[in-house]
């Protein structure tokens, strides 16, 4: 594999992320396109995630990977151009940039990771924490009234007319881990056909922050959190833009 560097895993026993990575770098192999592929580095777990992939990386402050994107993409129009971002990075402090990049149809792809929690910092309550979930900050369990219910992502971006891809999968097992390979693909596909605006949103395992053990951790993706967070194709356009 090209885009895969040969090197030590910084993640906790049990994460995604590293899942993740491998599955980005074999779409930008299978497709051809590394040398011209340029990633947007978060802030949050993932940060070091340029250490992992043999191609071009800009980093950006916590939430601004999709206006980095924006303005990378339509200088070099050219170029494949995608944001790896968190729950914390995209669905908090990035919520406005990740909203208005999709709706205007900028032809970039988001690969989103969400693992219901803040992990890099100790595992506080994020907007994908699930109800009656307990995070250092919701020690009883997130409660509605005081602080809202999940932010569903794809949901929420499904309305817009600029996206032309939305996608919801999981890396909890060798068969969900395969469709997420396909998925993470197609987002790229789309962007190289000029469709507009793709995500594939991945539910993580988060197993230090969750106090679970790693097959815990994928179990509970499984039974619990994909209930709140169904896997499924949201949208996927054949339209090009005009």
């Amino acid at each position: 594999m090209k885009t895969l560097e040969d090197v030590v895993t910084h993640y906790c026993p049990g994460c995604g992320h590293g899942i993740v990575h491998r599955l980005v770098a074999d779409a930008i192999d299978r497709l051809g396109i590394r040398e011209k592929t340029i990633g947007i580095a978060p802030i949050g777990c993932s940060v070091l995630i340029y250490n992992y992939l043999n191609f071009d990386f800009q980093e950006v402050p916590h939430g601004r990977a999709p206006a980095a994107a924006t303005g990378i993409k339509r200088a070099q129009p050219d170029k494949v151009v995608f944001t790896y971002q968190g729950d914390g990075d995209l669905a908090s402090i990035g919520t406005a940039e990740i909203v208005h990049a999709a709706n205007r149809g900028e032809n970039i792809t988001t690969i989103f990771i969400n693992n219901a929690i803040y992990g890099m910092t100790g595992g506080q309550m994020a907007p994908t924490t699930l109800l009656d979930q307990k995070t250092t900050t919701s020690p009883y369990g997130r409660n509605s009234t005081s602080t809202g219910f999940p932010l569903k992502v794809c949901e929420l971006l499904s309305s817009l007319d600029g996206v032309a891809y939305l996608e919801r999968v999981s890396v909890s097992s060798p068969k969900n881990v395969v469709k997420a390979k396909r998925v993470i693909k197609h987002a790229f596909e789309v962007q190289l056909a000029n469709k507009g605006f793709s995500l594939v949103e991945v539910l993580s395992q988060c197993p230090m922050n969750w106090h679970m053990s790693p097959i815990d951790s994928v179990k509970w993706v499984d039974d619990v959190m994909s209930k709140t967070f169904p896997l499924k194709k949201f949208k996927d356009t054949e339209r090009g833009r005009s």
